[in-house]
């Protein structure tokens, strides 16, 4: 049985708007279509302006995981789209829950990374009065979403949804926005039917292409692989590692998608913000550069100041965006079609030149002894970040999912911390605070089993540290490291270098953690010495709740040593 509803937005609660029917509303119909589609759970902030959707969802198999603020649940639908390759789903009401969403849709944007976003509006009828909550959806959202749509006729919804999904996966990944007038979900959607999925088919590297990659790589004498965006499978960055290590050329990752290949063999290191000296040194020698996935943007060249001469191959399944620069080849295709069809090489490079960027990446990215020591030693009066993270490194399990947000806070694991497959990041692209959390409640919930750490400084997590109720609600236990210096350190640390001694709106106030988490349900702890943190970790991870570590960092402190 169901249902079709009035569409007079504005009856009173005794009136009786609900009648049977033999087919279904608009807003149920969406609700079959994402179950057609796989969607297996969607995040949201409920809203009056979507009510039908809510309502198909009570009966539905897909879980409705409700978030205290419609940015956390924006940004764990961004988070399941990057670590499944399906695009999230998050519902959010109009005007001001759009609003709040509209973070987590220009991070998808800029990162590349599927995601449909449903947004409730205002009754037809009354669009163009100044309703209340009324805004312009095309208007917000139209420069910084791939696709942005109305529904406005009830029947359209299924093949509304599976457009929107395809469109989200499809080419160069991206958010897509959805418009729910409530009027027109409530509609009877007569006569119409779920729709079959729409697959998202990638373009194709041609023999041509390949072969003239392939004349480029022999010509070249320092060439370099950069490789990042979306789409790494484990097969695919094994299969890259193995053959750029067979002909002795070195890959480096783009800024946050450090998980793209595995760490090992020809991988010497990332680009951007925190990156090593020897990466960029040889990003910016090579005499051909082979981007996979990603393009020359300004955070992997240093603002564009390196790697900007070198004869350019850009891979990309979708328009080229971004890319700043020469540019000698552009191949459509994505990275798993690409890398299938790389043969063997007549030659091998210079092994001694990939040798040597392997053995200084491997002295960047592993914490010194007087670190590692500092864990094991006597009272300090803060605790050394890179000791936890020397700590982690032997405590996270291969397949462990980190996430974290933006700050200072987040060069330690970046630097320090390996990756093996892909699927164990999840870090904002555009630099986005606030997205760690809502990421390791969606890691938790999609990837279940897996261990789930973030890596939070106290200003990124008081954005949406809210989220650790949404845990503890959802039974989705991750460990939120929360380092706490009472600054904005990242901001900090530009007022040190451009008006030195005048530090001015970047100090920050903070909650005792530990016992905010409690408050929550979760396990919450203090740590007050670096040799403490392994046993609080393991208790924190033996608790099998959602759990913050508290760690008191010294506020002088901006980065590890860039020592090397």
């Amino acid at each position: 049985m169901t249902i079709e509803i009035t569409t007079d937005s504005r009856a009173t609660d005794d009136q009786d708007l609900v009648s049977v029917s033999a087919t279904r509303s608009a807003g149920h119909l969406i609700v079959a279509q994402l179950e057609r589609e796989g969607v297996e759970r969607v995040y949201g902030v409920p809203g009056e302006s979507y009510l039908d959707v809510l309502d198909g969802l009570h009966d539905s198999s897909i879980e409705t995981v409700i978030t205290r603020h419609e940015g956390g649940a924006a940004f764990m639908a961004l988070a399941e789209g990057r670590l499944t390759g399906r695009a999230g789903v998050a519902m959010v009401t109009r005007g001001p829950g759009a609003a709040n969403a509209f973070i987590a849709v220009h991070t998808a944007w800029q990162d590349a990374t599927p995601m449909v976003l449903l947004v409730g509006l205002i009754p037809v009828p009354d669009r163009g009065r100044e309703a209340f909550q009324e805004f312009d959806l095309t208007g917000w959202f139209g420069s910084t979403a791939k696709h942005v749509t109305t529904l406005d006729d009830p029947s359209s919804a299924a093949r509304v949804v599976t457009e929107a999904m395809r469109i989200a996966r499809s080419g160069r990944p991206g958010p897509v926005v959805i418009g729910l007038p409530e009027d027109i979900i409530r509609l009877s959607a007569e006569g119409a039917t779920t729709l079959e999925p729409t697959v998202a088919v990638g373009p194709e590297a041609g023999a041509a292409a390949i072969d003239e990659l392939v004349a480029r790589l022999t010509r070249s004498e320092r060439p370099v692989v950069v490789v990042g965006g979306e789409g790494w499978s484990a097969e695919t960055g094994r299969t890259l590692i193995d053959w750029a290590t067979r002909h002795s050329i070195p890959v480096v990752a783009d800024f946050r998608a450090y998980d793209a290949v595995p760490h090992e063999g020809a991988y010497v290191g990332a680009l951007g913000y925190g990156r090593a000296d020897h990466a960029a040194a040889l990003f910016d020698d090579a005499d051909l550069l082979v981007f996979i996935g990603t393009a020359r943007t300004d955070v992997l060249s240093d603002g564009y100041r390196i790697g900007h001469d070198a004869p350019t191959v850009v891979v990309l399944p979708g328009e080229l965006t971004g890319h700043s620069g020469r540019l000698d080849q552009l191949i459509a295709s994505d990275a798993a079609n690409l890398v299938a069809r790389l043969p063997q090489l007549g030659a091998t490079f210079d092994e001694s030149r990939l040798q040597e960027a392997r053995d200084a990446h491997l002295r960047f990215s592993t914490p010194s002894a007087a670190a590692s020591a500092a864990g094991t030693g006597a009272a300090e009066e803060y605790v050394d970040l890179t000791a936890v993270m020397a700590v982690l490194r032997e405590e996270l399990s291969s397949d462990a999912v980190v996430t974290y947000g933006a700050g200072n806070h987040a060069i330690w694991p970046a630097r320090y911390l390996p990756h093996h497959a892909p699927a164990t990041l999840v870090a904002p692209r555009n630099g986005a605070m606030g997205m760690g959390i809502p990421a390791a409640v969606a890691a938790s919930l999609a990837l279940p089993g897996r261990e789930v750490v973030s890596i939070a400084g106290d200003g990124c997590f008081m954005m949406n540290g809210q989220e650790i109720a949404t845990a503890v609600g959802y039974d989705a236990p991750f460990i939120a490291i929360v380092v706490d210096n009472g600054v904005f350190a990242t901001i900090r640390e530009h007022q040190e270098a451009h008006y030195p001694g005048r530090p001015s709106g970047t100090h920050l106030t903070n909650p005792d953690f530990a016992a905010l988490a409690r408050s929550y349900g979760a396990y919450g702890e203090t740590v007050v010495r670096s040799a403490d943190f392994r046993d609080a970790y393991r208790r924190a991870r033996s608790s099998g709740r959602p759990a913050v570590l508290h760690l008191r960092q010294d506020p002088a402190v901006r980065a590890p040593s860039t020592a090397v």
